[in-house]
This record gives C-alpha cells, sequence and structure tokens, in this order.
C-alpha cells in the first residue's frame, strides 16, 4: 500500500498543497474521536459510582487520571511528532487510545478503570497536539481560521453524539460499553490519517528530554492529588500537605531547566509574546469552566431530576450544539471585530450564563437549565475558537510544535486542575449541606460519599427526607461551582480585552513578532 508523501509547511507566496483539505478530514478524525470520548464518560460517571461502589474523589480520579497524563505528556508528544513525523505518531497515538479502551472495557474495578484512563490519556497526549500542530504546517495563515473552525465543529459534533449513544449503551449493556465504542471510531481515523494525511515535520525540533518530562508529569500530578484528597482526607493530613508542598517545587524546577536550555521542551520564551500568552489564558480559563461543567451536570440530570442515561445524554446536547454554532459564526466577527472583541464577548458570554445557572433550585425543570446550557456552548465558541487559532497564528513555522505542546498543555493543565478544584469544592459542599444527623453512623457516611450513594441508600431505606436533602445539597454545591467558573471566565474577559492587541489585517506580523521579542529575550 501507498501513502501520501511528506508534505512542507506552505510559504507566503507559494501555492498551498491541494491536499491539505483532505489532510484536514484525517484531524477531523481524530478530533471526533477525543469530542466522543471526552463526554461519553461524564455520562457514565454516575452509573459507575453506583455498580462499583465509587465515591466521589474516586470518580474525579477516573476523570482526573487522564486529564493528568494527558498534560504531562503533551510537551515531549509534540516533539515527538516534529521529530519522527506528525501523521505517524498520530496512528501511534491513536493505537495507545485503543490499548487503554480494551482495559477500560474488560476493566471490574475502579482501579483497573482510572489504569486505562491514564493510557488513553497518554494516546490523547499524542492525538491533540499533532492535530494542532498540523494546521499551521499545512495551511496559510488566510485559511487556517476555518481549518481550525471546522475542527472545533467536529469536537462539537463529538460531543453530543458521545453522551445520547453512552446513554443508550448504559440503558441496554453493562457500563464498559461506553470504552468498547471507541474502537471502530479509532479504526476509521486510523485508515484516514494513514492515506489522507501528508507527513510533515521538523528535524530541527529540540530533542524530548527524559527529565523535563519526569518533572512535569510529578508536579503535575502532586498538584492535582492534593486538591483532590483535601476533602476527603483533610487539608492537614501528611499526604495532602506533602503532595501540595512537592508541586510547586517539581513545577519550579521545571521552570529552571527548562529557562537554562537553549532549545527547551517547555518554551517559556512564547510567553513573552502578548498574542500567543493572552490566547492562551483564554483558551486555558474556558477548558477550567468546560471541564467543571462536564463533571458537575450529569449528577444533576441523573439523580437530582431522576433521568435514566440515555436522556442524560440527550439533556447535555444545547451545550454542544451551541458550540457548534459558534463554530461558524466566530470566523467572520473575529475578521469584522478582532480577536480583542469577540473573546472577552465570548468569556462575558460564558459568565453571565453561568451565573443564571447557579440560581437553578430542586424544583426548576430542564427548561431552565437547557436555556443556560445553550448560552455557554455559544460563549465557548466565540472564546475558544478565536483564541486557539490567534495562538497558532503566532507560531513562527519551526517552532509549531513546541508551541501547539505548550498551548494544549496549559489547556489540559487548567482542566486537569479545575476539575480536581471545582469536584472538591461540589463535594465539600455538598457533604456541608446535607443532613444526617438522625441517621446511623455507617448509613450517614455511605450518603457523604457522592449524591448517587445517598439516593441509593434513601431507596432501600424509603427515606423520602434524605433524598431531598440530597437533592438541596448537591444544588447547593452545583451552584457554588457554577459561581466560581462564572468569576473565573469574567476575570479572563477583563484581561484579555486589556492585553490581547488586535491583530486583524496583520497575518503575516505575529509569527514575525514571536521571533524577534524571543530573540531579543535570548540576548
Amino acid at each position: 500500500m501507498t501513502t501520501a508523501p511528506a508534505l512542507s509547511p506552505p510559504t507566503r507566496g507559494v501555492q498551498p498543497d491541494p491536499r491539505r483539505w483532505w489532510a484536514l478530514t484525517a484531524i477531523v478524525a481524530c478530533m471526533l474521536v477525543l469530542g466522543f470520548d471526552g463526554t461519553i464518560l461524564n455520562v457514565a460517571l454516575p452509573t459507575m459510582a453506583a455498580q462499583l461502589g465509587a465515591e466521589a474523589g474516586t470518580l474525579q480520579w477516573i476523570a482526573d487520571s487522564y486529564l493528568v497524563v494527558f498534560a504531562a505528556l503533551m510537551l515531549p508528544a509534540g516533539l515527538l511528532g516534529d521529530r519522527f513525523g506528525r501523521r505517524r505518531m498520530l496512528g501511534v497515538g491513536l493505537t495507545v487510545f485503543l490499548v487503554g479502551a480494551l482495559v477500560g472495557t474488560v476493566a471490574t474495578d475502579a482501579a483497573t478503570v482510572i489504569a486505562g484512563r491514564a493510557v488513553m490519556g497518554a494516546g490523547a497526549a499524542l492525538i491533540l497536539p499533532l492535530s494542532m500542530a498540523a494546521l499551521p504546517a499545512i495551511f496559510p495563515p488566510e485559511e487556517r481560521s476555518k481549518a481550525v473552525g471546522t475542527m472545533s465543529a467536529a469536537s462539537a459534533l463529538g460531543m453530543p453524539l458521545g453522551p445520547v449513544i453512552g446513554g443508550f449503551l448504559l440503558d441496554h449493556f453493562w457500563w464498559g460499553s461506553v470504552f468498547l465504542i471507541n474502537i471502530p471510531l479509532i479504526g476509521a481515523a486510523l485508515i484516514a490519517c494513514r492515506f489522507l494525511m501528508p507527513e510533515t515535520n521538523d528535524p530541527a525540533s529540540p530533542t524530548v528530554d527524559v527529565l523535563t518530562t519526569i518533572l512535569s508529569i510529578g508536579g503535575l500530578g502532586a498538584l492535582v492529588y492534593g486538591v483532590t484528597e483535601g476533602p476527603r482526607h483533610g487539608w492537614g493530613s501528611p499526604p495532602v500537605l506533602g503532595a501540595l508542598a512537592a508541586a510547586p517545587v517539581l513545577l519550579a524546577l521545571l521552570v529552571l531547566r527548562s529557562r537554562r536550555q537553549k532549545r527547551p521542551m517547555l518554551d517559556l520564551e512564547l510567553l513573552r509574546h502578548r498574542g500567543f500568552l493572552w490566547n492562551s489564558v483564554a483558551a486555558s480559563l474556558v477548558m477550567f469552566t468546560f471541564t467543571g461543567l462536564l463533571f458537575v451536570l450529569p449528577s444533576y440530570f441523573q439523580s437530582v431530576l431522576g433521568n435514566d442515561a440515555f436522556t442524560t445524554g440527550l439533556c447535555l446536547i444545547p451545550m454542544p450544539q451551541g458550540l457548534l454554532a459558534a463554530s461558524w459564526i466566530a470566523p467572520p466577527l473575529v475578521k469584522r471585530l478582532g480577536r480583542h472583541v469577540v473573546i472577552p464577548g465570548g468569556l462575558t458570554v460564558i459568565a453571565a450564563a453561568t451565573l443564571v445557572g447557579s440560581r437553578t433550585s430542586v424544583d426548576d425543570g430542564y427548561g431552565f437549565t437547557a436555556g443556560w446550557l445553550s448560552v455557554v456552548g455559544l460563549g465557548f465558541g466565540f472564546a475558544m475558537i478565536p483564541a486557539m487559532d490567534g495562538a497558532l497564528g503566532t507560531l513562527p513555522r519551526e517552532r509549531v510544535g513546541t508551541g501547539a505542546g505548550l498551548l494544549m498543555t496549559l489547556r489540559q493543565v487548567a482542566g486537569a486542575v479545575g476539575l480536581a478544584a471545582l469536584g472538591s469544592l461540589l463535594a465539600g459542599a455538598y457533604r456541608d449541606r446535607l443532613d444526617t444527623n438522625r441517621l446511623p453512623t455507617a448509613v450517614a457516611r455511605a450518603a457523604d460519599d457522592s449524591v448517587v450513594s445517598a439516593h441509593a441508600t434513601a431507596a432501600r431505606l424509603g427515606d423520602t427526607a434524605l433524598a431531598r436533602s440530597a437533592d438541596t445539597a448537591y444544588l447547593h454545591g452545583m451552584s457554588l461551582t457554577l459561581l466560581v467558573c462564572g468569576g473565573f471566565a469574567l476575570l479572563a474577559a477583563v484581561l484579555v480585552a486589556v492585553f490581547l492587541p488586535d491583530t486583524r489585517d496583520r497575518t503575516a506580523a505575529p509569527a514575525t513578532a514571536v521571533a524577534a521579542e524571543t530573540a531579543d529575550a535570548r540576548e
């Protein structure tokens, strides 16, 4: 079998390769895999909590094990693609993702699920940054925004498919089927990459540094462990204190090592460019909010509103629908108004919608939630798509791999820390508000684990008061979580509006600016 030959990055004044849109088809297939998996698991979490006996902290690790490995490995993943070919390493990433999905399929306990999710995170660490790095390598600046929008639309399309298909599978099969369904999608993506995507690389990119990789994994892992386990074991417990003390030390060593290297994996000099920095900040804080919402909402739909898994999937659709609509509206708005207007506008929309959502009460129906979820989705699209395109547009061609790796690392770190922090806030607020004073100690401890456990306990005892208290407590925690999300989005909107430069009609300038600014910084 023959595959497409290598393709050089486009140069201004040179006719772009006509195969670039076929290459985008392969990238879209990869993004569908990630978008689909990202939401199908969230729908499955309440079912897994009931069938595996997993408490809230364990559920956080099922989600966070993926995100931590994802974030920690993206820096070396981007460089591997530069060195050995982005198409080749995309194939490796999809294969690793497949192995993790198979582990999750046959798992019988929470620990094995966490291990499988970690392996899937390693595969995703190759898939996402290499997909992003391929865009500026094969598309000229005037077409890149359309390509980013198409890729974001693919992610948005995968998101509603995940909850709906996942809900159907959970209602008719065992929970492991949500991992098994990934296999045909991964197979299609592998075929598309093999035959539709030209090979691109940069042999002059920095080499993978083992110590940098170890420091990034250790620092992020310690940070997320401390934030996740603090509410359960106590913030003063030795493991939590040790993790929270180790995290800044390891991350500081990571920064120091990177600053001393001539061509580091973690290219912090890129952050000296305002366009790259503030586009990255916007994209990261959107990810913080988005990840928190996807963790909070399924339990609300299933436990508080009493929906089954399939209906829960349908209930989540308004958010990705809003994102899908924004993926087509945002590019022309950016061309007319500029990123410095559209991105803060999107962040402000997110803030307003989450603040409205924080007013959700036990007696509110689904219509109220569907309304603010649709608006949140629009805000996500208006903020995320221009921010991602803007950050990629600042990168000079020879630093696409390291720059895309840094951008995606910042995004995933924000997602992992956001999930840990917001999940801990939700769990702590839920336990503080839940009324278990009249219950025996063992029963109260079971109800404290999660709203799913509280409803199972209430059903077993026929205790409607406990179920009502659990719903009220969960809504209290959800409201606090949404308030924090809205506050961060509003803060990001102000910062981006003040500091993000207006780059309209200067498509060639950003990359030159990065090269010049970072060269000056090194001198």
